[in-house]
């Protein structure tokens, strides 16, 4: 029955019951509506803020493609050649200029100062001296050093002398200090380095090197060092090298003339000829796109 909703409890009046209630949900249903609205004014928003993007980023694309094209234009002059190009120099540039022709004389200098330098003659015998310790010398297979000995009674048991691979040590045992105590620029061969105790000229070292093909800068590292680009070695004959020394030099000399004629080297043709027998045991197969490169 209609009439028993409309009446409401009975110490209430029904009709104040039956208003509060459509109240609720009239004020529920215009919540929903200002909430679509807002949502809907939100997205425009957007929209209008995207297109007022698109729109400006159209126009300065627009405007670098006239400029470009203005850049494309030729000026030329009354006597037809192009102008375009041409730019007044600013005081800024005279600034830069005067202080690049500063910079000339002492460019000039520093060149002069190398050139000096590049005048000093080659270190005597390939090595130095290493002030208040050793002389030395070397060749490319070994290194020679004298410890200069102001007492002639020395005797060999008077001496410390270590020579490892890569350390040297020497030391007169009733001094404190050691004379040389550091590692050595390369390795050498333990077994073919030796000292011998010289009276007139001091203790003599002969180190092997392990790598006989090339200079050393020093004998320890600290010391002062030498330029090898200025290295001046004594000719030889092929003859003089040892058996393995020979074959790699020979190999050497070989393939810069192939180089130098346009062929294959040593290892190319090696290759070519693996190949070549491969082929010839597999005829089945393509080679045409094998790239030996």
């Amino acid at each position: 029955d209609k009439r028993i909703f409309f009446k409401g409890p009975p110490q209430q009046p029904g009709i104040d019951t039956a208003v509060r209630t459509v109240h609720r949900v009239l004020d529920k249903h215009v919540e929903i509506y200002k909430k679509q609205i807002a949502e809907e004014e939100a997205k425009r928003e957007k929209k209008k803020k995207q297109e007022e993007a698109k729109k400006k980023k159209q126009e300065a694309k627009k405007l670098q493609e006239e400029k470009k094209k203005e850049d494309d234009i030729v000026e030329l002059g009354a006597d037809g050649f192009d102008i375009s190009e041409t730019v007044v120099p600013k005081k800024e540039d005279k600034k830069e200029s005067e202080k690049e022709e500063k910079k000339e004389p002492e460019t000039k200098k520093e060149e002069e100062e190398e050139e000096e330098e590049d005048k000093t003659p080659p270190p005597v015998g390939n090595g130095g001296t290493v002030e208040g310790k050793y002389i030395w010398t070397q060749t490319l297979e070994e290194v020679n050093v004298v410890v200069p000995l102001t007492d002639p009674t020395l005797r060999g048991r008077d001496l410390d002398v270590q020579i490892k691979k890569q350390h040297l040590r020497i030391k007169l045992k009733k001094e404190s200090t050691p004379r040389i105590d550091a590692p050595l620029h390369k390795a050498i061969v333990l077994d073919d380095s030796f000292w011998t105790l010289e009276s007139s000229e001091g203790l003599i070292l002969t180190l092997q090197k392990l790598n006989r093909m090339e200079w050393w800068e020093c004998v320890c590292e600290g010391d002062a060092t030498i330029d090898v680009k200025k290295i001046v070695p004594e000719n030889s004959q092929l003859s003089d090298l040892d058996g393995e020394t020979r074959k790699t030099v020979e190999k050497m000399m070989f393939d810069q003339r192939q180089k130098a004629l346009g062929l294959p080297t040593s290892d190319e043709a090696k290759k070519f000829e693996v190949l070549e027998k491969f082929k010839k045991q597999h005829p089945e197969l393509d080679f045409s796109n094998v790239n030996m490169s």
